[in-house]
């Protein structure tokens, strides 16, 4: 098998990288849109996730990657199987990354009901697509922005509902589709309906990197993998092995995960003083913070992961005017957060004030400040 790229040894670009751990973590965030110039290992980094990734259980002979532990989400072709009493071995694969062309058809995508043969036959025959090759893996498109919009609203509301499901003529077939969604993207080719950015989850913008340093470090690791993948993958192995590992603990532990009302208070004083429409990002801010804690082995998220998560989600989210940068800046989200967490500390404190301590009920009359 050729060896990819190791993820670890991909210089700079922390944002990038962090949007992408952290939906391997839970990959319930919603996927990652990453823009910037040719060259700054975009498409290098996400085949580098899949790779270190652990392998997933299966049934040796579902095209949908069933997972034989987790039956209320089998697709109809595993239920079938199951109901007829059938031999169902079980078996490891690696995460699948799944290249999607920026030609592809909504057919390629979601896959065919076989009309004529359920018409002649009685029987139920569907094709797989893209959906169900990438279910519980990855899906990688270049060049997002020149996709159709139509087949981009397919993956991301098949993302968001983690099932595929396909109806013609009264037939239908349904299939788990939960999967890693990576685009990306150059600005200067043209840029998303604003519609579409808001359904990725989370953003990284990318650049080349400014210091000597670090641009001679990229060409001396690009020049030994090149000469010798295999011992440059070799040498990288073990901080390879330590983030692989490190990202299952990290999904171990969220399920653990809490927050508390001030945390979701924090989060909306943010998103409203940002102008951010619609809730899909509070959502997708509070999704990243729990993965993020999770990731540093904590069960109770902080502001800084609030903070992180931020960075990531707003960004494309946020109206900017005809004369403002493009990108909101870290230091920006920094003091909106510690705006935001003052608010929610202050609103906290009026809903104690207005608590009655005798009977553990709400008091509707504010109490007036002397």
């Amino acid at each position: 098998m050729a060896k990819v790229f190791p993820f670890t040894a991909i210089v700079g670009q922390r944002r990038m990288k962090q949007a992408l751990i952290l939906n391997a973590v839970n990959p319930r965030i919603g996927g990652v849109l990453i823009r910037g110039e040719r060259g700054t290992a975009k498409s290098t980094a996400s085949r580098a996730l899949a790779a270190l990734l652990p392998e997933i259980q299966v049934f040796a002979d579902s095209p949908y990657n069933d997972d034989p532990n987790d039956p209320d989400n089998w697709s109809d072709w595993a239920k079938e199987q199951n109901a007829s009493g059938a031999d169902m071995p079980v078996e490891n694969r690696r995460i699948a990354i799944v290249d999607l062309p920026v030609s592809a058809t909504e057919d390629r995508v979601v896959g065919t009901l076989d009309i004529e043969r359920a018409i002649q036959k009685g029987e139920r025959h569907f094709d797989p697509g893209v959906l169900a090759a990438a279910n519980r893996g990855m899906i990688y498109i270049d060049e997002v922005n020149l996709l159709d919009d139509h087949v981009v609203d397919l993956l991301l509301d098949s993302a968001a509902m983690g099932r595929n499901v396909i109806e013609r003529e009264g037939i239908s077939f349904t299939h788990p589709a939960r999967f890693i969604l990576i685009g990306t993207m150059n600005p200067e080719e043209g840029d998303l309906r604003p519609q579409l950015l808001d359904r990725f989850a989370l953003s990284a913008t990318v650049a080349g990197l400014k210091e000597a340093d670090d641009r001679v470090t990229v060409m001396q690791r690009n020049l030994a993998f090149e000469a010798d993948p295999h011992k440059f993958y070799e040498e990288a192995g073990a901080a390879e092995r330590e983030l692989g590992e490190q990202i299952v603990a990290a999904r171990e532990v969220l399920p653990n995960v809490h927050y508390t009302p001030g945390d979701l208070r924090t989060i909306a004083t943010l998103t409203t003083s940002m102008g951010v429409d619609g809730h899909r990002g509070d959502l997708v801010i509070l999704r990243t913070a729990m993965a993020n804690a999770a990731l540093n082995g904590r069960t109770r998220i902080n502001h800084h992961d609030i903070l992180m998560a931020a960075e990531l989600a707003l960004p494309h989210r946020i109206k900017r005017g005809p004369m403002q940068s493009g990108d909101v800046t870290m230091e920006e989200i920094a003091e909106k957060v510690a705006d935001a967490a003052e608010a929610s500390d202050e609103g906290d404190m009026q809903d104690s004030e207005q608590q009655d301590p005798t009977s553990g009920e709400s008091n509707p009359v504010k109490k007036k400040k002397k």
